[in-house]
């Protein structure tokens, strides 16, 4: 269980998580604009609601830990019973906001819906649903280990997909491959967190993929998205959806630390969060820049 400090606001927001959403949206918008739909404004508004889809799900996120912080409450005494309460009346505080930043969101959404006709109001609500059940009961897609299964789909392809579709461009087939590399980081940034708090989660319960398949299992999968990531781009620029594919490159310094540290069973994990989610921002904007440059020659 997290101490009473961990759930201060920072904590909350998560701040290098948003890279994903940025990445995703900036990416189906980038690939409209290729096919000559939308505008550079509408594409801002577009990744905008999707930061805060991303800062929604962040703050929402502790809610489900509430049980717990009331029962460490009753338990405790002076200081550390005043510690406790402001972490609960924190947990609520931000659970509020994040259903705010929902309803902002739904409110853009419903917007580009006018403009672009009711099926992008089906990716809109299952792109709100897998966002807010992903922590939330009485689904709670995390603890019953389909987090990173469906983090792929909903913050991956569909984030991508509906980012296009919002520009008024058509979802395609080539268009849902070229979201593959962004979807297998997305996952692996989502991996990350469960191979990091593997014994905690394990410890209190939670069935996170980890958990259910083991940490030896979840290091492996951890090394085969990593690695298809770069394959898939690869094939891509082969099969010429992905314009260029060296710049790639230079990210692998970044991946080969959060490798070692999977690889390594003594190593110190507590940091793999972070560098996964630096690796996912340099990657994503290494790959967004073939296409922006070829956008823009």
């Amino acid at each position: 269980m997290k101490p009473a400090g961990a759930y201060r606001f920072r904590r909350a927001i998560r701040p290098f998580s948003y890279t994903v959403a940025i990445a995703a949206c900036g990416l189906g918008t980038v690939l409209a604009l290729q096919q000559g739909y939308g505008n550079l404004w509408l594409a801002l508004l577009i990744i905008g609601a999707g930061v805060l889809i991303q800062a929604a799900v962040n703050l929402i996120n502790d809610h489900a830990d509430l049980p717990v912080l009331e029962s460490r409450l009753q338990a405790a005494e002076g200081e550390a019973r005043r510690e406790w309460a402001e972490a609960i009346e924190h947990v609520r505080r931000y659970h509020a906001l994040g259903m705010i930043f929902f309803g902002v969101s739904l409110l853009i959404g419903l917007g580009l819906v006018l403009m672009q006709g009711w099926p992008l109001l089906v990716i809109i609500i299952l792109g709100l649903l897998g966002g807010y059940f992903y922590s939330a009961e009485p689904i709670h897609y995390k603890r019953r280990g389909l987090g990173v299964v469906l983090v792929f789909w909903f913050m991956g392809v569909l984030l991508v997909g509906g980012s296009a579709m919002a520009m008024g461009a058509p979802i395609t087939l080539p268009m849902l491959a070229v979201s593959i590399p962004f979807s297998l980081l997305t996952s692996l940034v989502l991996l990350s967190n469960e191979i990091r708090d593997h014994e905690e989660d394990r410890r209190h319960g939670l069935g996170t993929l980890t958990v259910r398949i083991g940490l030896d299992a979840g290091r492996y999968l951890y090394v085969a998205m990593l690695v298809g990531a770069y394959l898939v781009s690869l094939g891509l620029w082969l099969a010429g959806l992905l314009p260029w594919v060296w710049q790639l490159l230079f990210s692998l310094p970044l991946a080969f630390v959060p490798l070692m540290k999977v690889v390594n069973r003594q190593a110190d994990r507590s940091d793999l969060p972070p560098l996964t989610g630096k690796l996912f921002a340099v990657f994503a904007l290494l790959f967004l820049c073939a296409f922006v440059l070829e956008l823009a020659l």
